[in-house]
């Protein structure tokens, strides 16, 4: 070959090269997640990317779930969305509300010829998810269950056995008491997300009303929050009261506790299972037990999803959406979701995977890890604990934990706290539905 058809050839090459490269299809995926999990993340993207050479995720960090959500919303009014983003459970109905503007999960899928079958998915995510009919909105990419996680070293220090985690409310109280008092560490208990942990799945753990209308999942009267129950108002007055001498540590409203307790200033956290990546990164001695239950309720029953999902949102081109089906699709693959599920702590969204990790004797080597699945799996969800769905339910935690803050700092009583917050929410709920 002379030197001109050479030349031809390599320019030839070149070209083809170009055309190959123009082919692929960008997906941007905009997320939540720090520390471990945003590893976890970036891991996902790139082993996807380097299986095929059709696509390319690329995740970008947008900040806390509701820094996500409202970039998200307001990158929608600007015509810049992103084709998947990560919405908190709480933003559920917000996206639900959002017609047009968003793709169901189930259509990107079947739409791109791939076979979607939602008893491949854990039941109680899977209903979570989904429009009344069943139709899959959302991909449950890090679905979690709030777990007690504690110190074994400090349990020691304070004379406590550390294969003894607390199983009741009353037991944390007094637990944290003797950490606090005995010097094994300058506080006895700590908590991520209040309202999370500490009401919705409250509510839905001691089988007790949150809202009416079965907490605004039934259609009909505009729903009504319950929250200000006695059992609710006992549970957090004897919050308030240890923070009085920092037996209970305030560290924020979303996970910012989660620094306090890997600080090993408090013996007992209760957190997300989707939390677990950090604390093992730590290398803490840790334990874990199941979310504690008031023996003054009805439960322990079962909890309800946290973390998020994925959401593809409307108006993207045909090859993106193949893109985006191609990627959920790999991401419900066996061993994608075991490596999500043992290497994060949420729980893995398929019955394959979730089989898999159970036959692996992962959990036999890993005592509490099943302990998020079990939670959520181990009842038939009644009323209460089917989930909650209120509307402007991102609102009304913000007026919760605006009332348990003055709680804390001793402004008012968990009575009044609870009342101003069930006073607000529900003028909230009737705002949004334009009352």
């Amino acid at each position: 070959m002379n030197n001109l058809n050479m030349l031809a050839a390599s320019l030839a090459a070149l070209t083809l090269s170009g055309m190959a490269a123009q082919a692929q299809t960008d997906i941007s995926w905009w997320h939540a997640m720090t520390g471990a999990n945003s590893e976890v993340v970036e891991k996902i993207a790139s082993d996807f990317n380097a299986s095929q050479s059709d696509y390319k995720i690329n995740p970008v960090f947008k900040g806390t779930y509701p820094e996500t959500l409202n970039a998200g919303i307001a990158a929608f009014r600007a015509g810049q969305a992103p084709d998947i983003i990560q919405v908190f459970d709480v933003g559920t109905g917000v996206m639900m509300g959002a017609e047009g503007a968003v793709m169901p999960v189930a259509d990107v899928l079947t739409n791109a010829g791939m076979t979607f079958d939602k008893s491949a998915y854990l039941p109680g995510i899977v209903a979570y998810y989904s429009k009344p009919d069943g139709t899959m909105l959302s991909f449950p990419y890090n679905s979690s269950s709030p777990i007690t996680y504690y110190n074994k070293d400090i349990f020691e220090k304070a004379g406590l056995d550390p294969n003894t985690p607390p199983e009741t409310w009353d037991d944390v109280w007094s637990m944290a008491k003797t950490i606090k008092e005995s010097g094994a560490a300058p506080c006895g208990y700590t908590s991520t997300w209040l309202t999370w942990i500490h009401l919705e799945n409250f509510a839905a753990w001691n089988d007790v009303p949150y809202a009416t209308q079965g907490n605004g999942l039934e259609p009909g009267a505009t729903p009504e929050l319950e929250i200000n129950a006695p059992i609710f108002v006992n549970h957090f007055q004897q919050i308030a009261d240890l923070a009085k001498d920092g037996t209970f540590k305030y560290g924020g409203r979303t996970s910012e506790a989660k620094q306090i307790f890997l600080a090993g200033e408090c013996g007992i956290f209760t957190e997300s299972s989707g939390g677990l990546g950090d604390i093992v990164k730590s290398g803490m001695n840790y334990g874990i037990g199941q979310l504690p239950y008031d023996t003054d309720g009805n439960g322990p029953q079962n909890t309800i999803p946290g973390g998020a999902s994925l959401w593809v949102m409307g108006g993207k081109s045909d090859e993106t959406y193949k893109g985006v089906a191609a990627f959920f699709d790999y991401l419900s693959q066996p061993d994608v979701q075991e490596y999500l599920h043992q290497t994060s702590g949420y729980l893995p969204v398929t019955m394959a995977a979730y089989e898999a990790t159970k036959e692996s004797g992962f959990y036999d080597e890993n005592p509490g890890r099943e302990t998020p699945i079990t939670q959520m799996m181990g009842k038939e969800p009644t009323e209460n604990s089917k989930g909650v769905r209120l509307p402007n339910l991102p609102q009304i935690r913000d007026i919760e934990n605006e009332e348990f803050e003055k709680m804390l700092s001793g402004d008012q009583t968990a009575q009044q706290a609870l009342d101003n917050a069930v006073e607000r929410g529900n003028a909230a709920i009737k705002e949004a539905m334009g009352q």
